[in-house]
């Protein structure tokens, strides 16, 4: 019972573009990618403009990412409201406390745990610094955190699972999500693929079972953040700015083991704790009857 009553069903919109009726998977899918440039493009130019405009370093990092990830709250919560007839129930404002909190505290230990496995096993070298400039770092989890979540799951995730059902809509978004990161630094496509499945699972995984975004926004703001700044390890093959510590993979070991230069994301210890929470939670959610619905196909066809 206690599952039940965390979160609520996933709201996958209802009604304008997505009513019931003929062809409503397409509606869905065009939906998804008029969202995704809407978002995407003010939001971006915004962090851009302001990184123009405020001096560099400092707290200049949280302000540009925090204006970026509050107008892609806005810009999502808007849209939602005028082209699906609805409240964006997924961005709960009485919810965000207690369910960023946890996420936050979720993602922390979960990093934690991976390197806590790296250390046991003799993968990786973590040497602590001392006291560091977190500004950058901060921003950089912030952008992340909320940005990626409101357009992979948010958007993405939430309009496949409309157009065609949950499972299929968690393979595709993982998938999207993981192939997102190609581009980074040091990429490949085994660390491509832990990202899908032990983030792209997991963070949608938190999804479903609350039918809000802020854990699983607090769950990858923490991730990253322990990951740049309390583990100075890379994040996605990036770098994160100033550490408290310094993690090094040692010399020996198969990168599917410590990661390699695109850091311990694409490790197999990553991959274990990633995998063995996001199928925890989304069994809850199974248990919570969060999947229950019927897939949209079958409405559009019955409509």
């Amino acid at each position: 019972m206690a599952i039940r009553t965390w979160g609520v069903p996933a709201a996958l919109g209802e009604a304008r573009v997505l009513h019931p009726g003929p062809l409503r998977w397409l509606r869905a899918l065009g939906w998804m990618v008029a969202l995704l440039f809407a978002i995407t493009i003010p939001a971006g130019l915004a962090i851009t403009g302001l990184d123009s405009l405020l001096p560099e370093g400092g707290p200049s990092y949280v302000i540009s990412n925090s204006v970026g990830a509050l107008l892609c709250l806005l810009l999502y919560g808007l849209l939602v409201w005028g082209g699906e007839a609805r409240r964006p129930d997924e961005l709960g404002w009485r919810a965000l406390p207690v369910d960023l909190v946890a996420g936050l505290l979720i993602g922390l230990l979960m990093f934690a745990a991976v390197m806590g496995l790296m250390s046991v096993f003799g993968l990786y070298d973590i040497a602590w610094k001392g006291p560091a400039s977190a500004w950058e770092a901060a921003g950089a989890s912030i952008q992340s955190g909320v940005m990626e979540e409101v357009l992979i799951r948010g958007v993405v995730l939430r309009l496949l699972w409309r157009a065609f059902g949950p499972w299929a809509a968690f393979a595709i978004s993982a998938v999207l999500f993981g192939a997102g990161h190609l581009g980074n630094p040091n990429a490949s496509v085994f660390a491509a693929l832990c990202i899908a499945v032990e983030a792209g699972i997991m963070l949608g995984a938190f999804y479903a079972l609350t039918g809000r975004l802020w854990v699983s926004i607090g769950v990858h703001a923490a991730w990253n953040f322990t990951q740049g700044y309390l583990f100075g390890a890379a994040v996605s093959g990036t770098d994160f700015g100033p550490a408290v510590a310094v993690s090094t993979a040692r010399p020996g070991f198969a990168d599917y083991l410590t990661g390699g230069p695109f850091g311990p994301e694409a490790s197999l210890p990553a991959l274990i704790v990633g995998t063995l929470v996001g199928v925890g939670v989304l069994v809850m959610a199974w248990k919570a009857g969060r999947f229950d619905r019927r897939p949209a196909a079958t409405d559009a066809a019955s409509g």
